[in-house]
C-alpha cells in the first residue's frame, strides 16, 4: 500500500500530476487547491496517497496534508459522492471550511463545489453532522461554537457576534472561528458589542 509519495514532480494534467520517485513516475489525481500548493517541474514534492482499486483500475489520488485526505475519504462515505466529488469538494473549500460548513450545517459552501447540486449538499452536510475524521483540520472549541451554532442553541450574544459579522463580509467559519478563540479567552458572558469588537480586532490580526 502507497501511504506517501516523495519525489520530483514530472509534470502537470488539468487533475493530476506525475511524481517521478527514483525513475518510475505516479500518476495521482488531485484537487485543485493540492495542486496549486505543489512546486514546479523538477522540484521536490510530497503528497499523501489513497489508492483506490477496482475491477478495472487502480487508480491514486494526492492530497497536501493527512487532513485533506481523511476528509476525502469520510465525504465519500456519503451516498452520491464519489472520487470525482470528493476532490472537487476539496478544490473549492479547506479541511477547516468543509468541518466549518458541515457543523454550521452550510449547504450552500458544500454547493459552491463543481458537480454538487441542492440535494447533494444537503445530504452532504446532514450525513456527516457530528463526524470529524483525525486531523480534520478544526480545532475543538471552534467546532463546540460551530455546532451550537448549527443546531440553535449558541448563547444569544455569540450568535449575534456572528450574525453581525458575518454581515460585515466575513464567512460564518471565520467569525465563528474567531468568536471561538475570544469566548475561551473571555468567557461566554461577554457583552455582544465587546464580541464584535473583539472579533474585528482578531479577524483583522
Amino acid at each position: 500500500m502507497i501511504g506517501k509519495l516523495k519525489g520530483l514532480v514530472d509534470s502537470f494534467g488539468d487533475d493530476h500530476v506525475l511524481i517521478d520517485c527514483g525513475g518510475v513516475c505516479y500518476e495521482a489525481f488531485c484537487s485543485s487547491r493540492t495542486l496549486a500548493a505543489l512546486p514546479r517541474v523538477g522540484e521536490a514534492g510530497v503528497v499523501f496517497i489513497e489508492t483506490i482499486v477496482r475491477e478495472d483500475m487502480i487508480r491514486l489520488y494526492g492530497f497536501s496534508s493527512e487532513a485533506e485526505k481523511a476528509w476525502f475519504n469520510l465525504l465519500m462515505t456519503v451516498q452520491g459522492v464519489g472520487a470525482r466529488v470528493a476532490l472537487a469538494i476539496l478544490s473549492v473549500l479547506s479541511p477547516s471550511e468543509i468541518s466549518s460548513a458541515i457543523a454550521l450545517q452550510d449547504k450552500a459552501m458544500i454547493g459552491r463545489a463543481n458537480g454538487v447540486g441542492p440535494k447533494l449538499a444537503i445530504r452532504v452536510v446532514t450525513e456527516l453532522k457530528g463526524k470529524v475524521p483525525a486531523g480534520g483540520g478544526i480545532d475543538a472549541g471552534t467546532l463546540g461554537l460551530q455546532t451550537a451554532l448549527g443546531e440553535g442553541n449558541a448563547a444569544g450574544n455569540v450568535a449575534d457576534a456572528v450574525s453581525a459579522l458575518t454581515n460585515l463580509g466575513y464567512s460564518s467559519a471565520q467569525a465563528s472561528a474567531a468568536l471561538a478563540r475570544i469566548v475561551a479567552r473571555e468567557g461566554e458572558e461577554v457583552a455582544t458589542e465587546k464580541l464584535i469588537r473583539l472579533g474585528l480586532r482578531e479577524l483583522s490580526n
